[in-house]
């Protein structure tokens, strides 16, 4: 019973530690996830975002601070006579507070302009957020095209080393050359290295997913899952007329306008006087105190530099208005580009699909049926199995600038269709 016991016991520990071992490898191995979930962890972890997201939850602390006063002017003042004074106890004591006020209107165009800039803040953070979206998506599309490019010259070994077998049947047979043998190795290292380098371009990809999610390389998800949109192409007009309403760069364009007509009328009141009012006690030796009110007003006497502010803004206010012109066309020029390669993307994904593919395995079929009968010259049968091993690569190549296509797409809106 002990001894059973004792098993029982140590069985349980070893089960725990295999479990242990066993969470520890899982957290260790890169996991795949969907493109949706590498979208999140990229807007919730890049820190260009995080940066652009509190600077501009910053900037809308300054309203508060532009619509304040200006802190008042406590002065102490002390008098005495030259001679037989009895400083710093002085015969007559001054105790004077001031306040300035800003002239009629200047307060409430100084908080519109505060709010306007941390509203361009807020347009830029918009706009790096879509730029973060478009390049994770970018990336994940061509991730997962050259991964199924992999697995084609995985699965190509096999068929190369049957070739080289035929080979070496029909020149034991005497019916071929040596060379083709030694033709068929030397592709089969030819395609050792075409691997070489879109294992590369993998590792490439997969660093730049981690850069974009903030983690480490070695953290970065194994593949992600993006689903390729299948739906019909928008209509372009429609497209265009949703992305001038949405994208953040006409958002952007816009508050720069109206930011340059608030800053005109803004130097407009500037031109006007401010105000203070102030209060003073007056303490004197042997005499009554005397309370005194004072009211001031600046005179805007030098009106030259209020004037070319003006002038300034003004200017400012056409180029705003020029910008924000060129950006909705700039927009509209991205919607259009991106409506083409959606569809050159995917009447190439067909061609690829329907035709191609297709005709490069009859070719193939052709050309081993032409060898092995001694009609065809292995090189016709090794080029054949080049054909279609480049057809299907650029296939799924082509798969990916279709995914890439409406992701720009979507980054040419500002948002998902």
């Amino acid at each position: 019973m002990r001894g059973d016991a004792v098993m029982n016991r140590s069985d349980s520990s070893i089960v725990a530690v295999c479990g242990m071992l066993l969470a520890v490898v899982a957290l260790a191995e890169p996991v795949s996830i969907s493109l949706d979930q590498a979208v999140r962890d990229a807007l919730s972890r890049n820190p260009r975002l995080i940066a652009l997201g509190t600077t501009r939850d910053a900037m809308r602390e300054r309203p508060a601070q532009a619509t304040g006063l200006p802190n008042p002017m406590f002065t102490y003042r002390g008098m005495d006579a030259t001679t037989g004074g009895a400083f710093p106890n002085t015969s007559e004591k001054r105790f004077e507070i001031e306040q300035p006020l800003p002239g009629y209107g200047k307060r409430g165009l100084r908080e519109a302009v505060s709010v306007n800039e941390a509203g361009a803040m807020g347009a830029e953070a918009e706009m790096m957020a879509q730029e973060v979206i478009w390049m994770v998506k970018e990336a994940a599309y061509e991730l997962q095209a050259v991964q199924k490019a992999l697995l084609i010259t995985r699965s190509e070994d096999d068929l190369l080393i049957r070739m080289a077998k035929v080979a070496e049947v029909r020149y034991a047979a005497g019916e071929a050359a040596q060379a083709d043998a030694v033709k068929a190795q030397t592709e089969i290292t030819m395609l050792k290295q075409k691997r070489l380098e879109l294992e590369g371009r993998e590792k490439t990809l997969r660093a730049k997913l981690a850069f974009l999610m903030n983690i480490d390389a070695d953290q970065a998800p194994a593949t992600i899952i993006a689903t390729i949109p299948d739906g019909p192409l928008p209509d372009s007009v429609a497209l265009v007329k949703s992305a001038l309403g949405k994208r953040a760069e006409i958002k952007g364009a816009q508050l720069k306008v109206d930011r340059s007509e608030l800053q005109r009328k803004l130097m407009t009141r500037e031109s006007q006087p401010d105000y203070k009012v102030g209060l003073e006690y007056r303490a004197i030796e042997r005499q009554d105190d005397m309370v005194m009110f004072m009211v001031g007003v600046d005179l805007p006497l030098w009106r030259g530099k209020n004037r070319a502010a003006i002038r300034e803004a003004g200017m400012m206010a056409t180029a705003s208005e020029a910008d924000r012109t060129a950006t909705e066309r700039q927009v509209t020029l991205d919607v259009q580009s991106a409506c083409y390669k959606v569809a050159t993307a995917r009447r190439t994904v067909e061609l690829y699909q329907k035709e191609l593919i297709p005709q490069s395995a009859v070719r193939l079929q052709a050309s081993e049926a032409g060898y092995r009968a001694g009609k065809v010259d292995f090189s016709d049968w090794l080029e054949s199995q080049r054909f279609g091993l480049d057809v299907r690569i650029m296939a799924v190549m082509a798969e990916g600038e279709l995914g890439s296509g409406w992701a720009a797409l979507e980054r040419a809106v500002g948002g998902s269709l």
